[in-house]
C-alpha cells in the first residue's frame, strides 16, 4: 500500500511511519520511505528517527545487561561442544560457502546495475557545473546533455528523476544558446570598437616591413588564434615597400599587439559550435553575415570633414582594414561561417564606396603635400589588403586619376611661384663680382660661355635672375611629380612618360602663361622686353639639359623609342615671338606718339631749311633704342628695325593722305620731303648691323617714289611706263597719286599751290586736269 504524504503539521504522523518501518517487511518499506521524501518535513522526520534509534539502542543495552549471565553460560556450553562442532563444520563448510558466495555476487550485481542506472544524475550535475562556471564550457555541456538524452536517460526511464531531467534538457539548451548569442553580440560590438586599432596595427606592420626592406610582410600574429580544428590560420601577405607613414617610435619603439590581443574570437567559435550542435548553423551564419554587412555599411561612411586632414583619411582606412582583417581571420579559422564569395562581395562593396568617397573628398584638396601624403596612405592601404588576397587594382587606377589632379594642383602652385619670380625680377643682366658668385649661378643653371669666363671680374651674365630661378623650379616640379609616381607599381618607362608629360604641361601651359603675362604687363618697357627675349633664348637652350635630368632620375635614355619628348622649347619660342611682337608694337606706339607732335603747315609757300623737330627727336630715340638691341639675336634686332622703319614710312604716308588735310602746297610737300630724307639717312646709317646694302631703305621706297613723282612733276614718265617691270615709279599706286593730286588741284583757294605761276595758271590747271583724267582712266582700266 502507499503511505500518504507526510504532513508537517502532525507529529503523530511521524510516530505512525516509524511504527510501520519497525513492523513492516523490508521488501515493502519503499512506499513508506517515499511518503517521507514526498513531504516537506523529512529533516524533522530524520531527527525523530535518530531519537527512536537511540531509544532502541538503550533497550538493547538493557536487554544485553539483563541476559549477560545467560550469555556467559551459553558460551561455556558452546565451548564444550567446540570439538563436535569442528567435526560438523568440516562436513558442511563446502556447501555453505558456495551458497554464501552466490548470494554476495548477486547482491553486488544488483548494486552495480542500480548505480549504473543512476549515473545520469552525476552527468546532470557535471553539465550544470560546466554551464555555470566562470569560464563557461557550453559546448561540453551540450555534449553531456546529448549523452544524457540519447544514452543514459532511456536506460533509467522508470525512475521519476529521469523524467524531470528529460524535461529540463530543452530549457538548459535554450539557456546555453541564448547566453552564447549574447556573447556573440558582445563579440560583434567588440570588433566594431576595435576595428580601427586592428587596422592601424596591420598597416603599421606593413609599413614596418617596407622600412626593413623585406619582400613580404606577415601579419599572421595579428589574427592567429586556434580554429575549430585546432589549427592556426595562415597569412603571409606579399607586400611592396610603401611610403613610410609612421614614425620609428610608433613602429619600432613599441610591441605591436595582435588582433587576438585586442579582440577575443572565442565567442564566435563557441557560438558556431553550439548552433551546429543544435542544428541551427544556417540561422547562425545568416545572423552573423547580416550583422557584419550592417557594420560594413557603417565602416564605409566617411566623416564629412575627412578631407581636411590626413588623420581623417587614416581613421577611415584603419576601420576598413580592421574589418577585413577580422573577416579574413574568421574565414580561415571557421568551417564555412563565411566563405570567399561572401568576403569578396563585401570587398567589392567596400572598394566601390571607398573609391567614390576618395574621389569626392580628394577633389576638395588644394594642398599638394596633403595629396602626396594621401597617395602614400592609399598605397599602404592597398598593399595591406592585397596581402590578404583582396584585389586592389581599382585603387591603383584611381591613384592614376588622382595623379592628374595632383598634377593640376602642382601646376597651380608653380604658376604662383613663376609669377612671383617674374614680378620680382629686375630684368637686368646678373652682375658677378667674384668667382664664387659665378660658380654658384652656373651650378644652378647650365650656362657655358668661354669668352665670358676669360673676362675679368666684375662682369655680367647675359640673362637676368629669373633664368636660374625658373630652371631650379622646373627641376623641383619634376621631383614633385616623381614622388607621386613612386610605389604605384609602374615601370620606369611609364614613370618617365608621366614626368615628361607633366613637365611639358608645366612649360607649355603654366610657364607660357606666366611669360605671356609678364610680357604684356602695361609697365613693361623695351629694355625689359629685350631682356625677356635674351632670357627665353637661354631657357630654350637649357631644355636638353632637362631631358638629361629626367633620364637620370628615371634611368630611361631620352633617345628611347616612343619616349615622350620635351617640347617645352616651343614655349620659349612662343614667348620670345610674343616679346618680339611686343617690341614691334611698343616701337610703333612710340613712333605714333612722336608723329602726334607733327605740326605741318600744309599750305606753306615754301619748305624750311631742315627736318622737322619732332622727326629729329624720333630719329634720336630710335638710335638710342637700337643701341640697346646689341644683345638681342641678330634677326630680332634687324626685324625690329625694319618693322619700325616700315611703320614710320606708312604712318608718314597716312599723315600726308589724311582726310583732314584737304589742301597741300608744294612748299609743304618739300618740307615733308626733307623729313623723309632724314629718315632715309637714318636707314642708310645702319642703326642695326646685319643689313645688306640699302635693304633698310626699301622701307621708305613707296614714299620716296611718290614724293619724287610730285616734286619732279614727272607724270609723262609715270603714265607712259606704268605697269612695266622697269617703271621708274613702280611703287606709286594710282589711287595714292590721284588722292594727293586732288589736294593740290584747287587753285581758287587762298595760297593756291600754283599762285607763283599765275600767268601760266591756265596751262597748269589744264595739265593737272589732264593728269587727273588719265589717272582715273588708268584706275578704271585696272578695275575692269
Amino acid at each position: 500500500y502507499f503511505s500518504p504524504p507526510l504532513s508537517s503539521s502532525s507529529p503523530a504522523e511521524h510516530e505512525r511511519i516509524l511504527r510501520e518501518i519497525e513492523s513492516t517487511d523490508t521488501n515493502c518499506i519503499g512506499p513508506t520511505l517515499r511518503s517521507v521524501y514526498d513531504g516537506q518535513e523529512h529533516g524533522l522526520f530524520m531527527d525523530k528517527l535518530e531519537g527512536r534509534i537511540r531509544n532502541h539502542d538503550r533497550e538493547i543495552e538493557k536487554m544485553c545487561n539483563h541476559h549477560f549471565q545467560g550469555f556467559v553460560d551459553s558460551i561455556t556450553e558452546l565451548l564444550k561442544v567446540r570439538g563436535e562442532a569442528q567435526k560438523l563444520k568440516v562436513c558442511t563448510m563446502g556447501h555453505d560457502c558456495s551458497r554464501w558466495c552466490r548470494l554476495q555476487q548477486c547482491n553486488i550485481a544488483a548494486t552495480i546495475d542500480k548505480l549504473s542506472h543512476c549515473l545520469p544524475g552525476t552527468l546532470w550535475e557535471g553539465a550544470g557545473h560546466q554551464h555555470e562556471c566562470l569560464n563557461p564550457r557550453y559546448y561540453p555541456a551540450l555534449r553531456t546533455l546529448e549523452q544524457l538524452e540519447h544514452t543514459c536517460l532511456p536506460r533509467a526511464s522508470h525512475y521519476r528523476f529521469c523524467t524531470i531531467m528529460a524535461e529540463n534538457i530543452l530549457v538548459l539548451r535554450t539557456q546555453i544558446r541564448d547566453i552564447a548569442m549574447s556573447d556573440l553580440k558582445d563579440f560583434l560590438e567588440s570588433i566594431r570598437k576595435h576595428s580601427d586599432k586592428i587596422g592601424e596595427t596591420a598597416m603599421k606592420q606593413v609599413s614596418l616591413q617596407g622600412v626593413e626592406g623585406t619582400s613580404c610582410c606577415s601579419i599572421s600574429h595579428c589574427v592567429q588564434s586556434p580554429g575549430a580544428d585546432g589549427r592556426l590560420a595562415r597569412h603571409s601577405p606579399n607586400c611592396a615597400s610603401p611610403q613610410r607613414l609612421f614614425t620609428s617610435e610608433e613602429m619600432l619603439g613599441e610591441q605591436l599587439p595582435g588582433a587576438q590581443d585586442l579582440v577575443d574570437f572565442s565567442p564566435v567559435y563557441r557560438c558556431l559550435h553550439i548552433y551546429t550542435v543544435l542544428g541551427a548553423r544556417d540561422t547562425f551564419e545568416s545572423y552573423y553575415r547580416k550583422q557584419r554587412r550592417k557594420q560594413a555599411r557603417l565602416v564605409l561612411q566617411p566623416h564629412s570633414n575627412m578631407h581636411e586632414t590626413l588623420d581623417g583619411y587614416r581613421m577611415f582606412f584603419n576601420h576598413i582594414v580592421g574589418f577585413f582583417v577580422v573577416e579574413d581571420h574568421v574565414l580561415h579559422t571557421t568551417r564555412g561561417l563565411v566563405n570567399r564569395a561572401y568576403v569578396e562581395e563585401l570587398w567589392e562593396l567596400a572598394l566601390s564606396k571607398t573609391i567614390a568617397a576618395l574621389r569626392t573628398h580628394s577633389s576638395y584638396c588644394t594642398d599638394p603635400d596633403l595629396v602626396l601624403d594621401l597617395k602614400n596612405l592609399i598605397v599602404l592601404f592597398a598593399d595591406t589588403l592585397q596581402g590578404y588576397g583582396f584585389l586592389v587594382n581599382q585603387l591603383f587606377d584611381m591613384l592614376l586619376e588622382m595623379r592628374e589632379q595632383y598634377g593640376e594642383i602642382l601646376l597651380k602652385k608653380w604658376s604662383g611661384t613663376f609669377r612671383q619670380i617674374l614680378d620680382q625680377d629686375n630684368y637686368s643682366p646678373i652682375p658677378v663680382s667674384m668667382e664664387e658668385e659665378y660658380r654658384c649661378i652656373v651650378g644652378q643653371f647650365p650656362f657655358q660661355d668661354p669668352e665670358l669666363e676669360k673676362l675679368p671680374y666684375p662682369k655680367k651674365l647675359p640673362f637676368s635672375a629669373f633664368v636660374p630661378k625658373v630652371y631650379v623650379q622646373v627641376k623641383e616640379f619634376i621631383y614633385a611629380c616623381l614622388k607621386f609616381s613612386e610605389d604605384l607599381h609602374l615601370s620606369s618607362t611609364e614613370i618617365d612618360d608621366m614626368i615628361r608629360k607633366s613637365t611639358n604641361l608645366l612649360l607649355t601651359r603654366t610657364l607660357s602663361n606666366c611669360l605671356q603675362y609678364a610680357i604684356k604687363k602695361k609697365n613693361v618697357g623695351l629694355a625689359e622686353l629685350v631682356q625677356i627675349i635674351i632670357n627665353t633664348t637661354h631657357l630654350e637652350q637649357s631644355c636638353h639639359f632637362l631631358e638629361g635630368f629626367i633620364s637620370n632620375i628615371t634611368n630611361i635614355p631620352p633617345d628611347t623609342i616612343n619616349a615622350t619628348k620635351l617640347y617645352g622649347m616651343a614655349t620659349f619660342k612662343d614667348a620670345r615671338h610674343t616679346a618680339e611682337e611686343e617690341i614691334y608694337t611698343n616701337l610703333n606706339q612710340k613712333i605714333d606718339q612722336f608723329l602726334q607732335l607733327a605740326d605741318y603747315d600744309w599750305i606753306a609757300p615754301q619748305a624750311g631749311s631742315q627736318a622737322s623737330d619732332y622727326l629729329s627727336d624720333l630719329i634720336a630715340f630710335l638710335c638710342s633704342t637700337f643701341a640697346v638691341f646689341t644683345n638681342l639675336p641678330g634677326k630680332v634686332a634687324q626685324t625690329a628695325c625694319m618693322s619700325a622703319c616700315k611703320h614710320l614710312s606708312t604712318s608718314l604716308l597716312q599723315l600726308l593722305l589724311e582726310a583732314d588735310v584737304r589742301q597741300v602746297s608744294m612748299g609743304a610737300l618739300q618740307q615733308f620731303n626733307l623729313d623723309v630724307k632724314e629718315c632715309e639717312r637714318f636707314a642708310r646709317a645702319g642703326p642695326v648691323p646685319g643689313f645688306q646694302g640699302d635693304t633698310l631703305l626699301l622701307a621708305f621706297i613707296d614714299l620716296r617714289q611718290l614724293l619724287d613723282l610730285f616734286t619732279q612733276w614727272d607724270w609723262s614718265t609715270y603714265l607712259a611706263d606704268y605697269g612695266r617691270p622697269t617703271c621708274k615709279y613702280l611703287r606709286v599706286n594710282p589711287h595714292t597719286a590721284l588722292a594727293l593730286l586732288e589736294k593740290m588741284k584747287d587753285t581758287s583757294r587762298k595760297n593756291n599751290v600754283f599762285a607763283q605761276f599765275r600767268k601760266n595758271e591756265r596751262d597748269k590747271q589744264k595739265l593737272i586736269d589732264t593728269v587727273v583724267k588719265q589717272l582715273r582712266n588708268l584706275i578704271s582700266t585696272q578695275q575692269s
